[in-house]
């Protein structure tokens, strides 16, 4: 399996305490630990040309990591477009934190993606509300994270095919914190945690999910429908 890691890599550069978290920058940090399985992953950032997003990656790539913040308005609509068009094809899409205001997921989702946050230190326990499916293998019945920012609802996405997270935050919010969806042959799940001023990603039930998420959203062995003015089908009556 191909995986592609993207990050915008702008926090890194600038603000000291992300860097000293994530030195290999979080594209990186997730890169390493999938690497623990069998997968092939690389990375891209938005500074390469077409953000490393090529049409000889995104044809090569079988699922498509995303974490973006401080620069969603810097990603090129022409690129939005090609992602759009692969995840639409089979390219899984896991979508990660605040990329839940990316460009790609707004336009997947077809609404603002918009929220509430706060960023005060929050404990987060995040349950696990479908132990039956293939991303929460390994868990238990929740993650706890001592530290997070805090999103609550409402969350202004359309309703999940399945629900697989609602977080509960110190200050009573709750919180879809990990959904799928479909579009076209593509699955997509987004998952909440991983603000950058917390080593989150360095957390192992973390880890695991985001594993989970990327096996499952690999979508590259189903079959192309076919599509357009078809003849009509043999009957019954015709086999007769």
């Amino acid at each position: 399996m191909n995986v592609v890691v993207w990050n915008e890599n702008r926090h890194e550069k600038t603000n000291q305490v992300v860097s000293d978290i994530y030195p290999k920058g979080i594209h990186g940090a997730i890169k390493d630990f999938l690497n623990e399985e069998d997968l092939h992953v690389k990375t891209a950032t938005l500074d390469e040309p077409e953000h490393g997003l090529t049409d000889e990656v995104l044809n090569e790539t079988d699922v498509l990591v995303w974490w973006g913040h401080k620069a969603h308005g810097e990603v090129a609509d022409e690129v939005v477009e090609k992602v759009h068009k692969r995840v639409l094809e089979g390219m899984g899409l896991v979508v990660l934190h605040s990329g839940h205001f990316s460009k790609i997921f707004k336009k997947l989702m077809g609404t603002t993606c918009d929220l509430k946050w706060r960023e005060a230190d929050d404990k987060e326990r995040m349950w696990v509300v479908d132990p039956s499916h293939p991303i929460t293998e390994g868990l238990g019945e929740y993650i706890e994270l001592e530290k997070e920012e805090m999103y609550g609802e409402h969350f202004d996405i359309p309703t999940p095919d399945q629900l697989i997270f609602i977080s509960w935050f110190e200050g009573g919010e709750v919180f879809r914190s990990g959904a799928t969806f479909q579009r076209g042959k593509g699955r997509i799940f987004y998952f909440r945690p991983g603000h950058e001023t917390y080593p989150t990603y360095y957390n192992k039930e973390v880890q695991t999910v985001i594993k989970n998420g990327v096996k499952w959203v690999n979508n590259a062995n189903t079959p192309t429908h076919r599509y357009g003015n078809a003849k009509p089908l043999e009957t019954i009556s015709d086999k007769e």
